[in-house]
């Protein structure tokens, strides 16, 4: 059996049936093989990082190991940045790239570079195959480990020759594992002495909450004792609904800021995350003095990583979070339907000032972002996906839109841009019977704009949202923020933060690549334009005229 025929049918053993690509001469052995495996679809892209933030996005849409080949030393490098996106969403991937021959090693030879030591700072593990005999184990290896929590990306180098070699070591195969850890009962139990003993509990419900299923658990346990819920500014998923009176909102980039939304919490619990990712180097704790700090996680690498805590737990977050139920019974529930009340008083007050908020904006030109989010939600279809990279209009996403569980809501983490227009490829995959609504900034949109041509290439029926303000809208706000923090005194422009002279002209990028686009700039043409793109059935570009940093 040759390395290639191992190679395929180890990707087979372990469940793929998506290899998401770009092309090269290197990777001759694995498009040669694929007439011979048709179980195995390949996703064309044409750049590596659009189909690495494709795959990543997958990966979290389907609950698959997401599998990507790239091309030698430049494929891998234009692929870094999204995979350093997924290894901050803990997507569970393998990425495999084309190498030189071995042979030619000390030649030196065209597009030829050490790949392993390239993508190790930003995979969980990085590998060159030696030999054919290797591939299987290798592999075998690769996606064990990319599952294993905290999920994330591996990396297998993958010489032409070595594919090429016959070998007798069989195809890898995947364990049957039973991973799921129930949680230490001392553990549950000191966790439950805080939580009826706090008067003011608060949860922040991480990505893993979603990844585990356990949402519909995070909200029994919600109203059993009374807590709010808060998301980490970054946030790959949806893990809690938006529309339940104990969802807070978003939390800070710094530690003062999240110091602030904590301040009348004596108690918060931890769920699933790497708490936090700051943008801004702010003193203190983000704790109030004397507050009691829970953890639970999947793993030990993240427990109380950053954080001493009072209470933390390793365990199954589903399995933590029905046990912490069980084990809190005992609380005084007359204390907790006040806390519950109080908190649909201030739903009530927040969606009353949205509303304002919506209207006081309502006649703005160009449309504001309130506009534009009120208008959006009454063109798309109920049971929409939305793909998230709006950056400065997220707080009226959210606020618009209600996120019910954890497929309703997929963005990028890490803070690199351009996850959103490629991951909604990836997203489409994986929900071919729902709709896609990916809506991300123009500037952001340009990282991996490729990704129309795909689009229209596997004919996945995307809306694709291009709000266009000609800026960098959140770089103008984080100058900003530098010179106040820093103590900059400037009245200086914002240098090249504008995308103008010339403007971008994204629907006649997207006719280019096959797909039909519009520009508006009327607020009233948007939701009726919305409805008919998600009619066609065919991908679809908008781009809207928004207003700019005011």
């Amino acid at each position: 059996m040759r390395g290639r025929q191992v190679f395929m049918e180890t990707l087979i053993a372990h469940g793929v049936d998506r290899i998401f690509g770009n092309p090269g001469t290197t990777e001759s052995p694995l498009l040669d093989s694929l007439l011979d495996y048709p179980q195995l679809k390949y996703i064309v892209h044409l750049h590596e990082g659009v189909a690495v933030g494709a795959a990543s996005f997958y990966g979290q849409a389907s609950g698959k190991t997401a599998f990507v080949n790239l091309h030698v030393a430049p494929g891998l490098g234009n692929a870094i940045g999204m995979i350093y996106g997924a290894l901050k969403n803990n997507t569970p991937m393998v990425v495999t790239a084309g190498q030189q021959d071995t042979r030619m090693r000390l030649r030196d030879p065209v597009l030829g570079h050490d790949l392993a030591a390239m993508a190790a700072p930003v995979v969980k593990w990085s590998v060159q195959v030696e030999s054919a005999d290797e591939l299987g184990p290798i592999l075998q290896r690769a996606f064990k480990i990319a599952s294993d929590a905290p999920a994330g990306p591996v990396f297998v180098a993958l010489p032409i020759n070595v594919m090429e070699q016959e070998t007798a070591i069989p195809p890898g195969r995947p364990a049957t594992l039973f991973a799921a850890n129930h949680p230490d009962p001392a553990g549950i139990a000191a966790m439950a002495r805080l939580i009826v003993a706090a008067k003011h509990p608060t949860i922040v419900a991480g990505d893993e909450v979603a990844r585990a299923g356990a949402s519909k658990s995070l909200e029994k346990l919600v109203e059993q004792i009374g807590a709010s819920v808060w998301f980490e500014g970054l946030r790959g998923r949806n893990s809690f609904p938006t529309d339940h009176p104990a969802y807070r909102g978003t939390l800070a980039f710094d530690a003062p800021g999240v110091a602030k939304q904590l301040a009348h919490n004596d108690l918060v619990l931890l769920l699933g995350g790497p708490f936090f990712e700051e943008v801004w180097y702010g003193p203190g704790s983000p704790f109030a003095a004397g507050c009691k700090v829970l953890q639970v996680e999947p793993a030990a690498p993240r427990l109380a990583y950053n954080f001493a805590v009072d209470a933390g737990v390793i365990a199954d977050i589903d399995a933590a979070l029905q046990a912490l139920g069980q084990a809190t019974t005992g609380i005084n529930h007359t204390a907790v339907r006040a806390r519950l009340d109080s908190f649909g008083a201030q739903k009530q007050a927040d969606d009353a000032a949205q509303q304002a908020r919506v209207q006081k904006a309502w006649a703005r030109t160009p449309i504001s972002m309130p506009r534009v989010m009120a208008e959006l939600r009454a063109g798309a279809p109920d049971d929409v996906i939305v793909v998230d990279e709006t950056v400065t209009a997220n707080l009226d996403l959210f606020k618009t839109f209600t996120f019910q569980g954890p497929g309703d809501y997929y963005s990028g983490r890490g803070g690199g841009i351009g996850q959103g227009v490629a991951g909604a490829l990836g997203v489409a995959v994986a929900e071919p019977k729902r709709p896609i609504l990916c809506i991300s900034g123009d500037g952001s949109a340009m990282y991996s704009i490729q990704a129309l041509w795909t689009a229209a290439h596997h004919d996945l029926p995307i809306v694709f949202v291009i709000l266009a303000n000609r800026e960098y809208r959140v770089l103008k706000h984080n100058i900003d923020a530098y010179r106040t923090r820093f103590d900059v005194k400037s009245n200086k422009p914002y240098m090249h933060m504008d995308l103008n002279g010339p403007a971008l002209a994204f629907a006649e990028l997207a006719k280019g690549m096959g797909v039909a686009g519009a520009r508006l700039t009327k607020a009233e043409d948007i939701s009726t334009a919305v409805a008919a793109a998600f009619k066609s059935g065919k991908p679809h570009l908008i781009e809207i005229e928004i207003e700019g940093k005011r």
